[in-house]
């Protein structure tokens, strides 16, 4: 008799990338001279905090972000493009799928490599700051994601097994780097691009948050 699969119960908490996973970034387009820059200047600063954590060094997100700017336009603009940061607009399937978590008794966080302060101010322009137990900052260790740390030390404030925190995130390489800190990697696909080979693969994937919501919590 074949032996069974073993059952894997929902997340006891989810905790949430914020760039690009909940915030919609597009709303900066219209700073850039070409809108198509936009996509260029922030995989420009996702590489750079990520070299630093590799190399064991930390720069906050401001600081690279700003840096990154300087190519696509004078200093002023940079340091006012930041500032919009602020006014971004949540995805618009944000407030159902995070709803449909704390329905479920999920506890929710955020785990992101900006600052706490603005994802505080996003999630509450956006309608969902009280859903929300903690938002948490890579600042908290000065270790850009997907170095192992961030992802311990929302272990740790979550006060659960590893394996009872999902990882929700856009980015195949903050997918990856949960999975192998041994969180459930939840892949929010909004792009219905291929996961790319290298990385570990994700424990559920969906194409919005409600969708990825409901498969978190029929894992059982």
């Amino acid at each position: 008799m074949a032996a069974q699969a073993p059952t894997l119960p929902p997340p006891a908490v989810v905790v949430f990338d914020v760039n690009e996973t909940l915030v919609d970034i597009s709303g900066l387009r219209e700073r850039f001279d070409d809108g198509r820059l936009l996509e260029r200047w922030f995989a420009a600063t996702l590489r750079d905090g990520i070299a630093l954590a590799a190399a064991g060094g930390y720069a906050d997100f401001a600081t690279v972000a700003t840096a990154n700017l300087l190519p696509f336009m004078p200093l002023d603009s940079a340091r006012e493009t930041m500032s919009a940061f602020g006014e971004l607009d949540l995805h618009p399937d944000v407030a159902d799928g995070m709803g449909r978590l704390a329905a479920a008794g999920v506890r929710l966080m955020t785990l992101t490599n900006g600052s706490a302060e603005t994802c505080a101010e996003l999630l509450r322009r956006g309608g969902v700051a009280d859903l929300v137990e903690r938002n948490l900052s890579v600042a908290e260790v000065r270790r850009w994601k997907p170095t192992a740390d961030p992802y311990r030390l929302a272990v740790r404030h979550a006060a659960v097994p590893a394996d009872r925190v999902a990882l929700v995130a856009v980015h195949p390489w903050d997918v990856d780097g949960a999975r192998r800190a041994g969180l459930v990697g939840a892949w929010l696909n909004r792009d219905g691009r291929p996961y790319p080979d290298m990385f570990t693969p994700p424990d559920v994937t969906a194409r919005d948050l409600g969708a990825l919501a409901d498969t978190l919590l029929r894992r059982d």
